[in-house]
Parts: structure tokens; sequence; C-alpha cells
């Protein structure tokens, strides 16, 4: 039951990490540079959810017990 809840919530950080880099990608049709864009998400700890969630549902899901 720890591995799924662990999962879990290494799911819902990854979803919130992507939105939130999806939702500041509408800043480039405003001007902003990919430059400026990689500059700017490098300082917002929102988006640094995305890898973190990977790394924890990948220690979940290679930590679950395969019984045959």
């Amino acid at each position: 039951m720890g591995y799924i809840f662990l999962f879990l919530i290494g799911f819902g950080l990854s979803v919130t990490g992507g939105v939130t880099l999806i939702a500041y990608l509408n800043f480039l049709p405003a001007g902003v540079s990919w430059m400026d864009y990689f500059i700017f998400i490098q300082g917002r700890p929102e988006c640094y959810f995305l890898p973190v969630g990977f790394v924890i549902m990948a220690i979940a899901i290679y930590s679950y017990p395969n019984h045959p």
C-alpha cells in the first residue's frame, strides 16, 4: 500500500510540474525568448516538481516487490 501511495505522490508532483511548465510557455508569444524562458523556470521552485515526481515514481516502481 505504501508503494502505491508513494507512486501517487510522485504522479501528482509530476502533473503539477508539467502543467506549470506548459502554462509558463504562454510567455513565449508575449515576446520572451527561449533563453529568458529557461532562466525564468530555473528560478521557479514549482518547475522542479516534474523531475522530482519522476524520480519518486521510479523509486516506487522499482521498489515494488514482484512475487511470481
